[in-house]
């Protein structure tokens, strides 16, 4: 009796630690409230990043933030004014560069 006693207590003692498990909050995870959608989608707009610089011929092609384009065209609303095998300027001022140790041998 007191053997099936014990049985007892040790399953109720499981289950009442897997429920305990599954009501607790994982801590990683950002509090209530925590819209992280609005700022993770304005920090990716903002940064552009030079992938890498293709020419064949006359025709020059950048790859930025993984979509190819070339002179005139616009990637998040700044235009590309200029294509140098190195280089990457934009409308906006700024000027990406691909990195020094790639292009120098």
């Amino acid at each position: 009796m007191l053997l099936n006693k014990s049985y007892i207590f040790i399953a109720l003692l499981g289950i009442s630690a897997q429920v305990s498990a599954e009501s607790l909050r994982d801590p990683t995870l950002p509090g209530k409230g925590y819209s992280g959608a609005g700022a993770v989608s304005q920090n990716q707009h903002q940064a552009l990043i030079l992938n890498s610089i293709v020419s064949s011929g006359n025709t020059a092609y950048a790859v930025i933030n993984n979509k190819i384009v070339s002179v005139g065209d616009s990637i998040q609303g700044v235009k590309v004014v200029r294509i140098t095998p190195a280089s990457v300027s934009l409308s906006d001022g700024r000027k990406l560069a691909v990195f020094q140790a790639i292009i120098e041998r």
